[in-house]
């Protein structure tokens, strides 16, 4: 399971990402790789009810973000998918606190 630094995390997205619909079905299953990461990457968060409220394609690139949410608002563990490879390119803790100074 590869924890993706911040530089390697932004290099996986694009200012204009298209928004997935909540029904779309995943393009693979990703879970068995989720499950796989050590609890130290979740800095503490639970993330094990597996919400999964937002999914967002990196138009251009072969990159979809799946944001599986915690209790802490505005934090997320975002998988990204590499849909060429059809396999889990890594995670990243998301906190949009800390990224936008909501907290």
């Amino acid at each position: 399971m590869r924890k993706l630094t911040e530089e390697e995390f932004k290099a996986t997205t694009v200012p204009r990402p298209a928004r997935l619909d909540t029904d779309e079905a995943p393009p693979f299953d990703f879970w068995p790789y989720f499950d796989a990461i050590p609890p130290a990457d979740f800095e503490g968060h639970d993330f094990s009810d597996g919400d999964v409220p937002y999914g967002w394609t990196m138009t251009g690139t072969p990159y979809q973000h799946v944001l599986i949410q915690c209790e802490t608002p505005d934090v997320f563990l975002v998988l990204v998918l590499d849909l060429e490879e059809r396999a889990v390119a890594g995670h990243h803790l998301l906190d949009l606190n800390q990224v936008y100074g909501l907290a």
